[in-house]
């Protein structure tokens, strides 16, 4: 038998994990099915993936993401100086801030000011609770002057699992006086996004991938494993 024989009777045994179609009709959830997105994202999954990649491919896939999350952005008219003769152009009507949740959301940050460069750039910090699965914040810095001064926050995070660690950002965020809040994620579970749609209907979600579900331990199935402990290649060694 072929090798590729072999691949094709290994691929009809797997799991089937395109979950394109579930939110298609729902206005407040994007799922990316852009073929260079998905080559990418599965580039990400695979275990043999290095830190140094998984943390060039996270930033690509970012940029990609950022992109069309900011397809709708306002525009306002402006007078622009060409070489030759001034013009009616336009710019960004809005400040726009990225807001990492760390550690993980760090991994993202380059590649979203890569299409957005003059955006800001805040930082909360929450770790998930391995016994309760619910967040615990342990650095926010958010400045209320500061956030009425921006038209559209992305919140940004790898992982949207149970959607917690996000709902908490995003609450925060919403206390400091934000409204425009979006969320960019590279893999969530339909469980997490149900989350943000319930507590947030207002968020406009935006992600790379969407997995089939989450484990008993909280985990995205088939997911890509912890993305902070893969970024930053601080993988625990396996007991023998």
């Amino acid at each position: 038998m072929s090798e590729n024989s072999n691949n094709n009777n290994e691929l009809e045994n797997l799991n089937k994990n395109e979950n394109f179609d579930i939110f298609k009709d729902d206005d407040q959830v994007f799922v990316s099915t852009h073929p260079l997105i998905r080559h990418k994202l599965d580039q990400l999954r695979k275990v043999t993936t290095s830190p140094t990649l998984f943390r060039s491919i996270s930033n690509e896939i970012t940029m990609l993401l950022a992109y069309e999350a900011s397809a709708d952005l306002p525009l306002k008219d402006t007078v622009i100086e060409t070489p030759l003769e001034k013009f009616s152009g336009v710019s960004l009507q809005h400040k726009i801030a990225f807001v990492p949740i760390l550690r993980a959301g760090l991994g993202m940050v380059e590649g979203a000011l890569n299409i957005i460069p003059n955006a800001v750039v805040w930082h909360i910090g929450l770790y998930r609770n391995e016994k309760t699965l619910k967040p615990v914040t342990y650095y926010n810095k958010l400045n209320e002057t500061l956030v009425n001064e921006i038209g559209i926050v992305c919140v940004i995070d790898p992982m949207l699992a149970t959607g917690g660690s996000i709902i908490a950002t995003i609450d925060a965020l919403k206390e400091k006086g934000a409204q425009n809040i979006k969320v960019l994620a590279i893999l969530g579970a339909p469980e997490g996004v149900n989350n943000i749609k319930e507590k947030h209907p207002d968020v406009t979600i935006y992600l790379a991938g969407l997995d089939r579900g989450l484990n008993e331990y909280g985990y995205i199935l088939p997911g890509l494993g912890d993305a902070g402990d893969r970024q930053f290649g601080t993988i625990p060694p396996q007991e023998e």
